[in-house]
């Protein structure tokens, strides 16, 4: 669920975030996830091809993150790198 939400607020925001500021904007939002926690699973949806992060630290949605919003990807077809 954590990774939903995740991707969601990106997508849904349109937006770039490193870590901190996407845990303090999820928080603000009223979702209680940790920042260790959100640190975490920036990292393995990179691995998964769903984010994407720049030189700078920033995150954003790839298209197979909106792709897996979307329906057209399960959970399963996520395991699978890009």
């Amino acid at each position: 669920m954590t990774d939903v939400i995740i991707l969601e607020f990106l997508d849904d925001h349109d937006l770039e975030l490193s870590p901190k500021p996407l845990y303090r904007n999820l928080t603000r939002h009223g979702h209680d996830i940790g920042y260790s926690t959100i640190r975490g699973r920036v990292r393995e949806l990179k691995a998964r091809g769903v984010l994407d992060k720049d030189n700078d630290g920033y995150y954003e949605i790839t298209e197979r993150g909106s792709a897996f919003l979307a329906g057209e990807l399960n959970a399963t077809e996520l395991e699978n790198n890009p």
